[in-house]
């Protein structure tokens, strides 16, 4: 019976400590959790940007569903539509988030927290690896947030041996 008490009166206050601290890790992110639309411009051209970031697994997750949109243009007269979808972890081994993302056109991503800044509310990850690439191409992705409803996101590449170079960037606005 004291067991069952025990566990009555403590269990609440040991899942919650648990919980807080799973919230406290993922504070840096929590600006990006919700529904956004964005316009952007770079190699591809001037596009419409649809993304969301939602956490799942009790919180253990964040998932990422991105879909872009470029109209049509003199080099590419049917335009062109990228969706990718993206999970940021924790891995706790290395103390440190990972980001992959599975692009439609085949491309698998794997970034891992490159810096996080909280005075200039900066995050940013650089891969580790990218499949169906030469191994040594490299990207960086760098989410700027401007205020609780807007933040800029530059997406950059490198080829091998060469500088990063700024692929595309988005300004985004929440909706939801």
């Amino acid at each position: 019976m004291k067991k069952l008490l025990f566990l009555f009166l403590f269990l609440p206050s040991i899942i919650f400590a648990q919980n807080t601290k799973r919230d406290s890790l993922w504070m840096p992110f929590n600006s990006l959790i919700g529904e956004w639309k964005g316009d952007g411009d770079g190699e591809p051209g001037k596009g419409s940007y649809e993304r969301s970031y939602k956490f799942i697994f009790n919180k253990r997750f964040i998932e990422i569903r991105n879909k872009s949109v470029y109209p049509p243009k003199t080099e590419n007269t049917a335009g062109e539509v990228h969706e990718d979808i993206g999970y940021i972890s924790y891995d706790k081994g290395r103390k440190s988030f990972i980001l992959r993302q599975f692009h439609t056109e085949s491309f698998v991503n794997q970034y891992t927290l490159e810096s996080i800044s909280p005075e200039d509310k900066i995050i940013s990850f650089i891969t580790e690896s990218i499949e169906n690439l030469p191994a040594e191409f490299r990207a960086r992705e760098t989410y700027k947030f401007i205020n609780e409803n807007e933040f800029e996101e530059t997406f950059e590449l490198a080829e091998p041996g060469k500088d990063f170079i700024v692929y595309t960037k988005v300004k985004f606005i929440r909706e939801k």
